[in-house]
């Protein structure tokens, strides 16, 4: 059973467990605020005696009521502590869970999966989604299905009393149910449009800000703002009509569980009158009849949380149904040669990126991939990290298939500089010890200096304490470049993967920075991508790529001697 409530909600194991004792004590919850009931009735039965039974008088007095008031506040108390602490207090443990597990799942999955993803959709899924889900699981779900084991308890209980003034107080909420059911599907798929269309207002958002520069330098920002105001106002109605149905379908059935305090007046003057129950009874109804309702009012104030329950929880299980990457932990390679046999691969099935790519790049030589943009190298060299995992072939580290090796232990051995660099909004320092946590202030120091960062370093405020903003903002291009160079130089992994790494940088720096790369790629696998020829004319071995396949290989001079593409890319970049 808790394997299926698990799924069903997308709990962890002990989330399930705390959902069933949440509802249990929920429904004792609801039956303890029926307490107050008992009082009155217990109350008006002792009070009418002498009316019920002439010549008797009341047989309780002014203490047995106050220990009975007092008694029942503890019950009250005692239970709604122990309800808070089964509903609120665990959902919000049962949140921590959530955010951590989607935070290892993402931590775990390919890196097509971020491709695929915007990161407010991520973000909202994360957060939003979270929090939602939170705020369902402490406010409506234990209440719902409390609510309906504690009315079908009620009834039971009342019946006993009499079967018709029961069946008039309780013919209200199989109506009411049904009304909300027939109703769910048309709510579901509104909620589904409305969840997409203010993701869709999101992701647009999150668009203008990260193209702002873009926007602007095009004059485009009239026709965003166009664009923007479009989708919100889609949003709008989609949401103000969701919002109506539920207010309708609210309100409807709370008017419609009115009608069962009136039944219960109705009918059971009928029968009073014809002498067929006693007034008692009668009283036990109305009073009831005033308070048995609430829990189910409590969840149709929460109606739009639990018809949003579905699609936020589709979404959890979503991702949780994402294939992950793993795989042993233990892995010590007899040298660091990165080999691509027959290698096929693609983004989207039928689009192919590579076809039957082979080579291997050796250790302690400087293997690169040169070619036209679009022919695959980028993606060749982050395949080599398990940045993706392969539809055909296979990619050997030390002759061990990488596809086995889990992921974090593999980039262990990996130092990388991508053109994109990524910065985080903390001082210098921290982003060069990213490459090392562990490093002395001297590494650091000579990562630095290697990496030509420590000229500029100087002349800022704090120094290599300076907190360079997000991504590095108050960094240019060629300073950003530099610390992620700094920080491969500080990993000193054995395999090195360099994706343009000098792109940003002018002549006179790229010039300096090619000290510190020497030292960088000393006696490793190194894979360098780069357009400039120049930068790999001294490699020991070239790659050229050409629409996803292996157009030539082999050294510079023979390459040259081919006049093939290489020899056409150096000849175009020299002036020939």
């Amino acid at each position: 059973m808790f394997g299926i409530i698990q799924h069903r909600f997308a709990l962890s194991k002990q989330g399930a467990k705390d959902l069933c004792r949440g509802i249990c004590w929920t429904t004792g919850m609801d039956l303890a605020l029926m307490l107050p009931a008992v009082y009155l009735f217990v109350f008006l039965r002792d009070y009418l005696r002498p009316v019920l039974t002439p010549g008797s008088s009341p047989l309780l007095g002014l203490w047995y009521y106050v220990a009975l008031g007092l008694s029942f506040l503890a019950v009250m108390y005692l239970v709604a502590l122990r309800q808070y602490r089964s509903t609120y207090t665990s959902v919000y443990a049962e949140s921590a869970i959530r955010r951590i597990s989607l935070a290892e799942k993402l931590r775990k999955l390919p890196l097509a999966f971020f491709g695929e993803k915007d990161l407010s959709d991520l973000t909202a899924t994360i957060m939003d989604d979270c929090t939602d889900l939170e705020h369902t699981f402490s406010h409506a779900v234990p209440q719902l299905i409390a609510s309906l084991i504690c009315l079908v308890l009620v009834a039971a209980g009342m019946s006993v009393y009499d079967w018709r003034l029961s069946l008039a107080l309780f013919w209200v909420v199989p109506v009411a149910l049904a009304i909300v059911l027939l109703a769910k599907r048309v709510l579901h798929r509104n909620n589904r449009k409305a969840y997409f269309t203010r993701r869709d207002v999101s992701e647009r958002i999150q668009e203008g800000l990260d193209a702002i520069c873009e926007i602007k330098a095009c004059n485009r920002e009239a026709e965003f703002l166009r664009e923007l105001n479009e989708r919100i106002d889609t949003h709008e109605r989609v949401q103000t009509r969701g919002e109506l149905l539920i207010g309708v379908l609210v309100n409807g059935a709370q008017s419609l569980l009115k009608l069962g305090s009136a039944s219960v007046i109705l009918v059971g003057a009928g029968l009073l009158g014809a002498q067929e129950t006693d007034l008692l009874t009668y009283l036990l109804f109305l009073v009831v009849g005033f308070r048995v309702y609430a829990p189910v009012n409590e969840v149709l104030n929460n109606l739009a949380a639990l018809f949003y329950l579905d699609v936020r929880i589709d979404r959890m299980n979503e991702m949780e149904a994402m294939p992950i990457q793993q795989g042993r932990t233990d892995f010590d390679p007899k040298n660091f040669d990165i080999e691509f046999d027959d290698v096929d691969f693609s983004y989207e099935s039928g689009k192919p990126i590579l076809k039957q790519v082979s080579f291997t790049a050796r250790q302690g030589e400087i293997t690169a991939l040169v070619g036209p943009s679009g022919g695959g190298k980028s993606t060749a060299a982050k395949l080599a990290a398990r940045f993706w995992d392969i539809q055909h072939g296979t990619i050997r580290l030390g002759g061990e298939n990488i596809s086995g090796i889990d992921p974090e232990t593999l980039l262990k051995n990996y130092s990388v500089v991508f053109q994109d660099v990524v910065l985080f909004n903390a001082s210098i320092r921290d982003n060069i010890r990213i490459g090392r946590q562990d490093a002395s202030e001297e590494e650091i120091l000579r990562a630095a200096r290697l990496a030509c960062c420590d000229e500029f370093v100087r002349r800022m405020p704090q120094g290599y304490d300076t907190v360079i903003g997000e991504n590095g903002e108050t960094l240019s291009g060629g300073e950003r470049q530099r610390i992620s160079i700094a920080r491969a130089l500080l990993k000193d992994a054995p395999i090195v993967l360099l994706d343009e790494a000098t792109a940003s940088l002018d002549a006179e720096n790229e010039t300096k920075i090619q000290a510190g790369i020497s030292e960088l790629i000393r006696n490793k696998t190194v894979l360098v991508i780069a357009h400039r020829m120049r930068t790999v004319i001294h490699a020991n071995r070239i790659v050229v790529m050409d629409n996803g396949h292996i157009a030539e290989s082999g050294s510079p001079e023979d390459l040259l001697q081919q006049n093939g593409i290489f020899a056409r890319m150096v000849n175009t970049q020299q002036g020939k």
